[in-house]
């Protein structure tokens, strides 16, 4: 069994299921998603983050890096080869001013239900749980998975897993006996669409939704709204037309794009790939909200 790397464990959340929860976010996911606010979670392995502008050349990382990976260059900034950095969290400490992080960790299923078990009174009063999330928890390494489901079913916590839908089938069926919930991602249909902005075509995204549709998993299709990707109502009813003949009337929520994650891009060495892509108006966002109501469906919400 191989620990999974986990980038985040986020307590108190109210916008990855019912209830407050506790989710869990995966880090590696199989999908490029240009909009992604969490890009720290694509990569499978730890990753360096560094915050340039509050880097003011000192040089004590320089000399803390026994691999020669750091660099002051001219522009006064201590520049990091990828090639040489180990992640060995030895610039950290010299770092006066606190702009280079390390993220991405394992844990074992003990010591993440230790944490979990702290928040239990929350679920039990809120009917919250946890959520498994990512980057893709469904590519993460299943017989961690299913023995970390297996230990909260024994706390009888309510499960939902938030998945972008590329994964192996085989990995949905392992775990559709304990999951509450599938928090399940739609982007848009067009698949020459979704292999330009995704980077993967749709069509094992739909046959895995359409495995769980028809074997009665509790499903809640999620729908960033990103203009002008899928932001147009066409796009939005061949969404709705699919669900209707082939998922059924279920929970939607409506997911205004926001670049908010855009500076983690340049954190991780990246460059934003959705620069272009803009925010949805409220005004619109009510619009698709009414389209969906309109035919038929009785629980939909803007944002998460």
């Amino acid at each position: 069994m191989k620990e999974p790397t986990i980038v985040n464990i986020q307590k108190y959340s109210v916008h990855d299921g019912d209830g407050i929860r506790t989710t869990v976010f995966f880090k590696g996911c199989l999908l490029n998603c240009w909009w992604c606010h969490n890009p720290e979670s694509q990569k499978y392995t730890p990753e360096l983050m560094f915050t340039k502008e509050k880097c003011t050349g000192c040089g004590y990382c320089e000399k803390a890096c026994t691999h020669d990976a750091i660099t002051v260059e001219s522009d006064g900034i201590a520049h990091t080869d990828p090639s040489k950095c180990v992640l060995c969290a030895d610039c950290l400490d010299y770092c006066v001013q606190n702009n280079r992080e390390i993220v991405g960790k394992t844990y074992s299923i003990k010591e993440l239900m230790k944490i979990i078990n702290k928040d239990a009174h929350f679920y039990e009063e809120s009917g919250g749980g946890v959520t498994l999330s990512g980057g893709e928890v469904m590519t993460q390494d299943m017989e961690y998975l299913e023995e970390l489901c297996k230990a909260l079913k024994e706390k009888d916590y309510n499960i939902a897993i938030d998945t972008c839908g590329y994964a192996p089938k085989e990995n949905y069926e392992r775990l559709l006996p304990y999951v509450d919930t599938f928090l399940y991602d739609i982007k848009t249909l067009d698949d020459e669409v979704h292999q330009k902005y995704m980077g993967k075509s749709n069509d094992l995204i739909l046959r895995n939704l359409e495995f769980l549709a028809d074997n009665n998993a509790n499903i809640n299709i999620r729908i960033p709204v990103v203009e002008p990707v899928n932001s147009d109502e066409e796009t939005m009813m061949d969404i709705i037309k699919y669900l209707k003949e082939r998922i059924g009337i279920v929970k939607v929520n409506l997911l205004p794009y926001h670049n908010t994650g855009s500076s983690k891009y340049e954190k991780l060495g990246r460059e934003y790939p959705a620069k272009d892509l803009k925010v949805p108006s409220k005004e619109h966002m009510e619009k698709l909200k009414v389209l969906f109501e309109e035919h038929g469906f009785k629980q939909v919400k803007i944002g998460g």
